[in-house]
């Protein structure tokens, strides 16, 4: 999975950032926090990681950077909202 950055904009010491991920644009801000979450089996609970702030790219290094073995899964998750899932 790849992530673009796009031109930033500022808004009252808010820097607005949009990216595309998967084809999708994505819309966040320097305090958005992106949070990359593993678990185990298939209904298992996922457990926090890593949680990043305000960088879309450099969260989904850690995603992508992430292997997980068999019987684990990953997803990296932005306000609620999964953004990518992988099971193992």
């Amino acid at each position: 999975m790849d992530a673009a950055i796009i031109a930033p904009d500022v808004w009252k010491g808010i820097t607005l950032h949009k990216g595309m991920l998967d084809g999708k644009m994505i819309g966040y801000s320097s305090e958005t926090v992106f949070i990359v979450q593993i678990g185990k089996g298939p209904k298992g609970s996922y457990k926090a990681t890593w949680q990043i702030k305000g960088n879309l790219y450099r969260a989904m290094n850690f995603y992508n950077s992430t292997r997980v073995s068999l019987g684990f899964k990953k997803r990296i998750v932005m306000c609620g909202h999964v953004l990518a899932k992988e099971v193992s």
